[in-house]
């Protein structure tokens, strides 16, 4: 298709999978809130002390942050899997599907029970005495009369939950389970915003066309109009089965590579998912995970590979807090990641992408800043921007510690929006990434460690314990292995993330895997 953005022809061709995936764990957490909800809530009409701790336990619940609750999933979940397996003989996948399907069920909760327990108690209670005076039981009357009346009002809610549910579905993506989310999350990290603005897009449409069906089928069951009702839970049935299909009729692939959250991790999982591909292994990508989530499913075998880094692993899974030479952390991190968990480490593509402090050129020459010794004496009236996770992780610690260093301000955001914050002034230095092609972009000057508080990033390969001794992965990766200058990946880096000419991670992998094989 000529003349059409490729931005958005990679959008169009992930909208199956992404819709389908969404609408499975939406329609799930929806039904299973329902199952759970109208039985408590009808209890809890008879019980008013049951009420009140119900919904207050509901209220609670929903005041915890929607990604909170889901990340909080993942650990408990992971725990009981090991749990069974060593009692019982197996496991199940943490990863996914059901700590989102858990959350957004939780999640939707509320609304269902306190429309239902407001709409039932608002019956009118002549009616109530009327339903006796017939001969009803109070069980009769329930289900025959109060429920009937309350409908209204409990659709209500349900509508309310489907919106909420369809919403905060967006957000699982950050525990390996595909939805419209990838859309926003990828979007974000690479400043693809057709990628932000289609997933925003798809996600309120969704919620818009399912609200529309469930409000026509509550108009329908008020005005007692069967063939209206069974029209509309067709329809609703039809455009969620659809949805689903589409997804569903992806087959299993044989190897499922894992991605942290940011444009190299897209770029790296892409060109392996292309490698695998080549050889006829065909592969699938499960991005934006945390780094102690995408480590986790490692050991627990729930993805098969990821690029991880030295630095990494040595302070926050080792807890080393000594340094020393690459060659020195690699050999010390694979002897020690083999015998702890039997992961395999495939080797190292070539390149280090280590935390950098770096400030703006003309700042740093005009206050004489060229290395982290010299910033110490200014520290105390800048303020220092850096992601998601660096101001708690020990490698920050370190860097503090062996320097003294004592900020005036330290502000946390996405990576995407450090370099235009420190470009734009709102922050005086940011913890970069030393392969990220933005800091020539912004001329920004990366300050030299001459106490080595920071310790070797080299990106290597990491295998799960059951692929450990995989000959073919091995095999198919093998051109991969030191052969990825850091310039290349700087490159690769910021032609996802500039304005103009943008390229999408595949194509980005494409050319990378072109200078990989001229060289």
């Amino acid at each position: 298709m000529e003349g059409i953005d490729p931005r958005i022809l990679e959008a169009i061709y992930l909208l199956p999978n992404y819709l389908g995936q969404h609408v499975i764990l939406s329609v799930s957490a929806l039904v299973l809130g329902l199952m759970i909800s109208l039985p408590l809530a009808l209890w809890g009409t008879r019980s008013p002390r049951f009420c009140w701790g119900l919904l207050t336990t509901a209220s609670v619940i929903q005041t915890i942050p929607s990604l909170a609750l889901l990340a909080l999933f993942y650990p408990l979940l992971l725990a009981l899997s090991l749990l069974t397996n060593n009692i019982f003989g197996f496991g199940f996948s943490a990863l996914g599907f059901l700590p989102s399907v858990l959350a957004l069920t939780l999640y939707g909760m509320l609304p269902i029970l306190r429309n239902t327990v407001t709409g039932i108690l608002g019956v009118d209670s002549a009616v109530k005495e009327a339903a006796q005076g017939v001969g009803m039981t109070a069980k009769q009357s329930l289900l025959r009369v109060e429920i009937l009346l309350a409908m209204p009002v409990i659709m209500a809610g349900i509508r309310t939950a489907a919106v909420w549910v369809i919403g905060t579905a967006t957000l699982s993506t950050t525990v390996g389970q595909t939805s419209l989310g990838n859309y926003i999350f990828t979007g974000l990290q690479t400043q693809n915003w057709i990628l932000v603005l289609f997933g925003c897009i798809a996600a309120a449409l969704l919620a818009l066309i399912v609200d529309q069906l469930l409000a026509f089928i509550d108009y329908a069951l008020s005005k007692r109009k069967r063939a209206r009702f069974i029209g509309a839970v067709v329809a609703l049935c039809a455009v969620l089965i659809a949805a689903s299909l589409a997804s569903l009729s992806r087959g299993k692939d044989d190897y499922v590579v894992g991605a942290k959250g940011f444009a190299e991790q897209y770029i790296l999982a892409s060109l392996i998912e292309q490698r695998l591909n080549t050889v006829g292994l065909t592969a699938s990508t499960r991005s934006n995970l945390g780094s102690a989530v995408v480590f986790n499913a490692l050991i627990a075998n729930e993805v098969d590979l990821y690029v991880d880094y030295s630095g990494t692993i040595w302070t926050n899974y080792m807890h080393r807090t000594d340094g020393g030479s690459r060659s020195f952390v690699f050999e010390e991190m694979r002897s020690w990641l083999e015998e702890t968990y039997g992961i395999g480490v495939l080797g190292a593509l070539g390149f280090e992408n280590s935390y950098a402090i770096a400030m703006r050129r003309n700042q740093a020459e005009e206050l004489g800043i060229r290395t982290i010794d010299d910033l110490a004496l200014h520290a105390q009236v800048l303020t220092v921007g850096g992601d998601l996770e660096i101001f708690s992780r020990p490698e920050w610690a370190g860097l503090i510690e062996a320097y003294g260093l004592v900020f005036v301000e330290e502000r946390t955001m996405q990576p995407t929006f450090m370099y235009p914050a420190i470009f734009g002034g709102d922050v005086d230095l940011i913890t970069a990434f030393s392969s990220d092609g933005r800091i020539a972009l912004y001329d920004l000057l990366v300050l030299e460690d001459p106490r080595q508080a920071i310790p070797p990033y080299d990106a290597v390969v990491l295998t799960s314990p059951q692929r450990a001794d995989d000959s073919a992965l091995a095999e198919a990766l093998h051109p991969l292995i030191d052969s990825i200058d850091i310039e290349e990946m700087r490159e690769a880096n910021l032609s996802v993330s500039r304005d103009e000419n943008q390229l999408t991670s595949e194509e980005a992998a494409r050319l990378l895997w072109q200078n990989i094989s001229s060289n």
